[in-house]
């Protein structure tokens, strides 16, 4: 007969273990704490948010005028972090949603909020052809709004000639406005991905953009769906960022979710590609830029080698590819040391691979006021906006 301290052994570990995923899914699925900062009293903003109805894109080839009044960073209104005398953007910045056509017999789907950057000045080319379109998909316990403000996109949009677009998971489908890139449904294309794809398609037939340039990336969750949305629609998307995401294929549930999020998805990572091929054997190339903090204890390191795993399986690129590394950098006063390796065939970089020292689960080189943002570069928007300039389709 067993002594009874072998059972109470037992169950000291099993409450142990069961603390510690507790503890983890707490940091994942709920809201984190901030401090409450006592309200100043300031003066009205100027009313920087209009409603998406024009039917044009406006650009010019003048070089923006920046204004001097006080309001919020990157064009967005006041709000929680936002700091006052910032320049406002010379662009436009669009608020509007998406309301899905309910199926015979079913209720009408709650509309998905989208907000629009549009940068005033624009290249030769983009005045031809239309913007190139960059799709931003926030992570988990963040707005849109506040994943626009802490990547600083629309600043380097503006520079560049991009448009900026950022969809945001509606809190009564997600409490904690996680995308559900661990759903089977949504991996193989329906719920957010399908969603998501329809307000691309509704932007890109409002204003004038270049249906060859459309590219997408997040970070953690948003990252999952960037892959996810571009796995489904590689004849709509250019290239794909994916900023501290889970590798694609596992999951299925919440628990899942987080096995995957600590140990990757295993075998089924390369399975998972594999019938992404099944289902459509002349899937084209599909570039990705991959970034991961080394101190990521969230979406730990072994999801971003998995992801090279499965970009150079879905790119049909051999194990034994030739890899150059175009930078490596030691700490500096603001940056973070740093390795970035190309993957390439017939001349072309298919697979950035970014691995950066000490970096935990936040945006390389974003605004620390918020959270899920580093100071500490390298500058994670402009790693993203100088891969995509090198890639496009080759048809609309």
């Amino acid at each position: 007969m067993a002594k009874p301290i072998f059972g109470a052994r037992l169950l000291r570990s099993l409450t142990k273990a069961g603390k510690s995923q507790q503890k983890l899914m707490t940091q994942l699925f709920a809201a984190p704490t901030a401090k409450a900062k006592p309200r100043k009293k300031t003066a009205k903003p100027a009313k920087t948010v209009a409603t998406a109805r024009s039917r044009a894109a406006p650009v010019s080839a003048a070089k923006p005028q920046v204004s001097r009044a006080p309001a919020a960073p990157d064009g967005m209104p006041l709000r929680q972090h936002a700091r006052p005398n910032v320049s406002v953007l010379p662009g436009r910045w669009l608020a509007s949603h998406y309301a899905a056509m309910p199926q015979a017999g079913q209720v009408p789907s709650q509309p998905m909020s989208y907000w629009l950057y549009l940068p005033q000045y624009a290249p030769e080319a983009a005045r031809r052809a239309g913007l190139p379109l960059v799709v931003m998909l926030h992570g988990c316990h963040q707005s849109a709004t506040q994943f626009a403000q802490g990547t600083r996109m629309n600043r380097l949009a503006e520079q560049k000639g991009y448009a900026v677009l950022y969809p945001q998971q509606l809190a009564s489908t997600q409490a904690h406005r996680c995308w559900r890139w661990y759903d089977k449904a949504t991996q193989e294309g329906g719920g957010d991905t399908a969603l998501i794809a329809a307000i691309i398609a509704k932007v890109c037939g409002e204003y004038a953009i270049d249906r060859r340039r459309i590219y997408v990336c997040g970070i953690s969750a948003g990252a999952g769906m960037a892959n996810i949305l571009a796995l489904n629609h590689p004849d709509m998307i250019a290239a794909v960022g994916l900023h501290s995401g889970p590798a694609y294929g596992g999951g299925h549930s919440t628990v899942g979710a987080l096995t995957v999020m600590q140990h990757g998805a295993g075998p089924q990572a390369a399975i998972a590609i594999r019938q992404v091929l099944a289902r459509r054997p002349g899937f084209p190339v599909m570039p990705t830029i991959l970034i991961q903090g080394e101190g990521d204890k969230v979406v730990r390191p072994i999801n971003q080698t998995q992801l090279v795993q499965q970009s150079l399986l879905l790119n049909r690129l051999p194990a034994g590819t030739q890899v150059n590394v175009v930078e490596r950098a030691r700490v500096g006063r603001t940056r973070l040391a740093h390795e970035i390796r190309d993957y390439s065939a017939g001349g072309k970089v298919l697979l950035r691979v970014a691995r950066i020292a000490d970096l935990e689960h936040a945006w390389s080189g974003g605004d620390p006021a918020l959270s899920f943002n580093s100071k500490a570069g390298p500058d994670a928007s402009k790693m993203m906006l100088d891969f995509f300039a090198k890639h496009r389709r080759l048809k609309a």
